[in-house]
């Protein structure tokens, strides 16, 4: 049925472009302006996708952008899907199932998220070589599909060590100081506790967010590289007293908006 659904969305997509993307990227929360820097634009807004979910969260306007950028062709989902909004896992990571059935071997996925080492400053950015799912559930659990993956799934290394490498690379060419670290997956929608923040970062989290995770394992069930970096849009509570908003943490994304457009294109010239 998934396949069926997925072969649906791969089809409609091809009937609107003939563009062969292999590099896919999904746009987090105050991250949607880059596809302004985009190219040659195809745009297909989700409602008009078969079977595909389309964006509540604020600040995700909802559209997949086929174009190119630094020589390359790209899949750019403007806006993603989350748990806390109330669909499955299956639908936040369908997504991730139509890139691969697309033809996608490569996804950057971008967040907006909380730090949870106080040497983080609000508008850092940060590539992510690991992550912690304290979702409470795996978008896995259930029959397999064997057509996208395997059974059991090997997550040694669920971020591509190239991939980071090449991230660190762009970023050197252009004077950015990228951080590293472990993401903490979290449901939300509520923000975390001051308690929580403490415990995350006792596990050795870096940063905290409301997504990303449910894709990442999802991607490399398909056999898709993946490459994360969050734009830390504040301090977790308790590290400082300051209470938190949404409209804190899309400010200072649509702030850091400039150097992350930049490093991702930089990104993109290099793989």
């Amino acid at each position: 049925m998934l396949l069926q659904k997925v072969n649906e969305s791969v089809k409609y997509i091809e009937s609107i472009t003939e563009l062969k993307p292999k590099i896919g990227i999904i746009l987090g929360t105050g991250l949607g302006e880059f596809v302004d820097r985009l190219e040659n634009q195809v745009i297909i807004p989700y409602e008009d996708i078969p079977n595909f979910p389309v964006s509540t969260a604020p600040g995700h306007k909802g559209r997949l952008v086929i174009a190119e950028s630094m020589g390359k062709t790209v899949f750019c989902m403007q806006g993603r899907f989350h748990f806390y909004e109330g669909y499955s896992m299956e639908e936040v990571t369908y997504p991730i199932r139509v890139m691969q059935k697309f033809g996608i071997e490569k996804i950057v996925i971008t967040n907006a998220s909380g730090g949870l080492d106080p040497n983080f400053s609000p508008g850092d950015l940060m590539v992510i070589d690991n992550h912690i799912n304290f979702m409470g559930y795996n978008p896995l659990i259930g029959k397999n599909q064997d057509d996208f993956g395997p059974r059991f799934v090997d997550m040694s290394k669920p971020y591509d060590p190239e991939l980071i490498q090449i991230a660190h690379k762009a970023a050197n060419n252009i004077g950015i100081d990228l951080r590293q670290g472990v993401y903490v997956g979290y449901t939300g929608p509520s923000f975390e506790t001051a308690a929580e923040i403490k415990l995350f970062h006792s596990f050795g989290g870096s940063a905290v967010g409301m997504s990303t995770v449910p894709e990442v394992i999802v991607a490399n069930h398909g056999g898709l590289k993946v490459l994360a970096i969050s734009c830390i849009t504040n301090l977790g509570t308790g590290i400082l007293d300051i209470p938190l908003s949404v409209e804190e943490v899309f400010e200072t994304a649509t702030k850091a908006g400039e150097k992350f457009r930049n490093l991702l294109e930089n990104i993109l010239g290099l793989i």
